[in-house]
């Protein structure tokens, strides 16, 4: 994986895949301009031709989004902007409807110029009454993974790291690197 870039602004993120893959990951802190899709998987592969075009490298961009079902899968990967206007608190102010279903997923996608590939995990859940719990990032205090009575912001990291959408999708991916060398080349 040295010759892959993981293209992110979010230090959060990157210290998150280096936790999850076990290992030094290179970045380049540029922030991408994103599309305005509910589709995380939408947002990575224009990210990565974005990304791609800045570096000239093999990249990695990620996206998460989250997903409630009351509301017909918003604010899926416009979270970041949802989170900037009314925040944790507001989401589950807004949030009336009994049905507090949602649904958590992440895409990485790595490209080398030529060919995408795109890895996806998800992990449903529950957005909490209230934001709750002091780690994690961005919306980790309101979602609640099926089978926890406990938002992602207060469980351990290493927990968290074992269940998260994010890993599902980055070991879906170091599998197919590990599979696919030629890939980087």
């Amino acid at each position: 994986m040295n010759n892959l870039y993981f293209v992110t602004s979010n230090e959060n993120k990157l210290r998150e895949a280096e936790n999850i893959l076990q290992l030094k990951i290179q970045k380049i802190d540029l922030d991408i301009p994103e599309i305005q899709t509910l589709d995380v998987e939408e947002v990575v592969k224009d990210k990565a031709c974005k990304a791609f075009e800045a570096v000239k490298k093999p990249v990695l961009v990620e996206d998460t989004g989250i997903y409630i079902k009351s509301w017909n899968g918003f604010p899926g990967a416009l979270i970041k902007w949802v989170l900037k206007t009314i925040g944790n608190h507001g989401i589950c102010r807004m949030l009336q409807n009994p049905d507090r279903t949602a649904k958590a997923k992440t895409s990485v996608c790595i490209y080398n110029g030529k060919d995408f590939e795109i890895f996806s995990g998800e992990v449903e859940g529950k957005i909490a009454e209230e934001p709750k719990g002091a780690s994690g990032f961005g919306w980790d205090p309101i979602f609640r993974p099926d089978g926890y009575d406990k938002t992602f912001a207060e469980i351990p990291k290493e927990e968290k790291n074992k269940i998260s959408m994010r890993k599902i999708a980055l070991m879906k991916m170091k599998e197919y690197l590990d599979k696919n060398q030629k890939f980087l080349k």
